[in-house]
C-alpha cells in the first residue's frame, strides 16, 4: 500500500498513502485504500493509549468518500474523538496534495484484555 507514518502522538497520527498502484479501474484512488489508511492512523493512535495493558481491534469504521484523488499522495490526521477504559473512537480526515478533503472516516476500536 506504501502507507507512512510522518508523526505519531498521543493527540494525532499522520501518515501518506500514494495514489499510484492504489487506484481502483476508473484511476481513482480505491475507496479501500482510504479505509485501509484510515485503520492504519486510527488503530496506531489507539494502540499508543491503550497498550501495554489492553490491545485494540478494529470494532467499526465508516468512511465518507467528498472527492477524488487522481495522482500524488493523501494525507491522514487521525485525532481521538473519545480515548476510554474498553474503547476508543477516532476521526480521520484524509487530504489530497491540494489540501481538499478527499474522505472523512470514524474509526471505533475494542480494546481487549488479550491480543486476539
Amino acid at each position: 500500500m506504501g502507507i507512512v507514518l510522518v508523526k505519531v502522538g498521543l493527540d494525532e497520527v499522520v501518515g501518506t498513502l500514494p495514489v499510484a498502484g492504489n487506484r481502483q479501474p476508473f484511476g481513482l484512488l480505491h475507496g479501500g485504500a482510504n479505509a485501509v489508511l484510515a485503520e492504519t492512523l486510527g488503530s496506531t493512535l489507539s494502540a499508543l493509549h491503550a497498550m501495554p495493558e489492553r490491545f485494540p481491534v478494529g470494532l467499526e469504521l465508516s468512511c465518507t468518500h467528498h472527492a477524488a484523488a487522481t495522482d500524488g499522495i493523501v494525507t491522514g490526521v487521525a485525532r481521538p474523538l473519545h480515548i476510554g477504559r474498553t474503547t476508543s473512537t477516532t476521526e480521520i480526515v484524509i487530504t489530497d496534495a491540494r489540501g481538499r478533503r478527499t474522505c472523512t472516516a470514524k474509526l471505533t476500536c475494542l480494546h481487549r484484555d488479550s491480543r486476539p
